[in-house]
């Protein structure tokens, strides 16, 4: 059973997500501030949070951000605000995902599914022993027998998101997919129209593994298309 931590002040909204994520089969806790957040992620363990943005004690953005030095666990942003920067910023902060309030039940479920698959089959790769799931560019190794990516014999801290397009990219070297196909195919659902999340994500990924982010060589553009991986 996967354990789900929602983090929202608004009981009416907690209520509502934990019955539909009960009714769904999942384990629920419930938070209603960002030190809380920080606090049951440490001591619960959970397999995603759905963390709302807006709250008392310390905000969304700032829980994101501390946990996110320690834990690559699935987090979904909960916003009321529209606007495309705050989402960004969730993004940037680290978040895998966000839904905008307010949101439609059988929506939010799809993502927590959606998160929760690419979660476990990023888990699973532990168990395979194959040296042939070790990918090699120059300097920069994907290890999906340890999900580990290492540049110059260091390793990279991705989050599971950054993690899952980077192996995508790798293992369909030179292919050129749009941020669409990339949508569907790594975050594992329709994305309602919104690609900024996939720009996002490459930034990040590109100031992470790439010697000059402002001249990529790993993770490439192909204008008007969508990106590929060129190294």
């Amino acid at each position: 059973m996967s354990k789900i931590l929602v983090v929202d002040d608004e009981k009416n909204i907690v209520d509502i997500i934990k019955y539909n994520l009960k009714k769904e089969g999942y384990d629920v806790i419930t938070a209603s501030d960002g030190e809380d957040a920080i606090k049951f992620n440490e001591e619960y363990k959970p397999d995603l949070i759905l963390l709302d943005i807006m709250m008392p004690k310390l905000d969304g953005y700032a829980a994101c951000r501390k946990i996110r030095e320690k834990y690559d666990t699935p987090i979904i942003m909960l916003t009321a605000r529209a606007e495309e920067v705050d989402k960004v910023l969730g993004l940037e902060l680290g978040a895998d995902d966000y839904v905008t309030k307010p949101f439609g039940t059988r929506e939010l479920m799809a993502r927590v599914k959606a998160n929760l698959r690419k979660r476990g089959g990023a888990l699973s790769d532990l168990e395979k022993t194959d040296d042939k799931n070790v990918l090699s560019f120059g300097q920069l190794t994907i290890d999906t027998n340890l999900f580990e990516v290492k540049k110059d014999s260091k390793t990279v801290d991705l989050t599971l998101r950054e993690y899952e397009l980077l192996k995508f990219l790798a293992s369909q070297k030179t292919q050129v997919f749009s941020r669409e196909t990339l949508l569907e195919k790594v975050w594992g659902y329709e994305y309602f129209g919104d690609v900024r999340t996939v720009d996002v994500t490459v930034r990040r990924l590109r100031e992470k593994i790439e010697d000059d982010p402002g001249k990529p060589t790993y993770i490439l553009t192909k204008r008007g298309v969508g990106y590929y991986f060129g190294s």
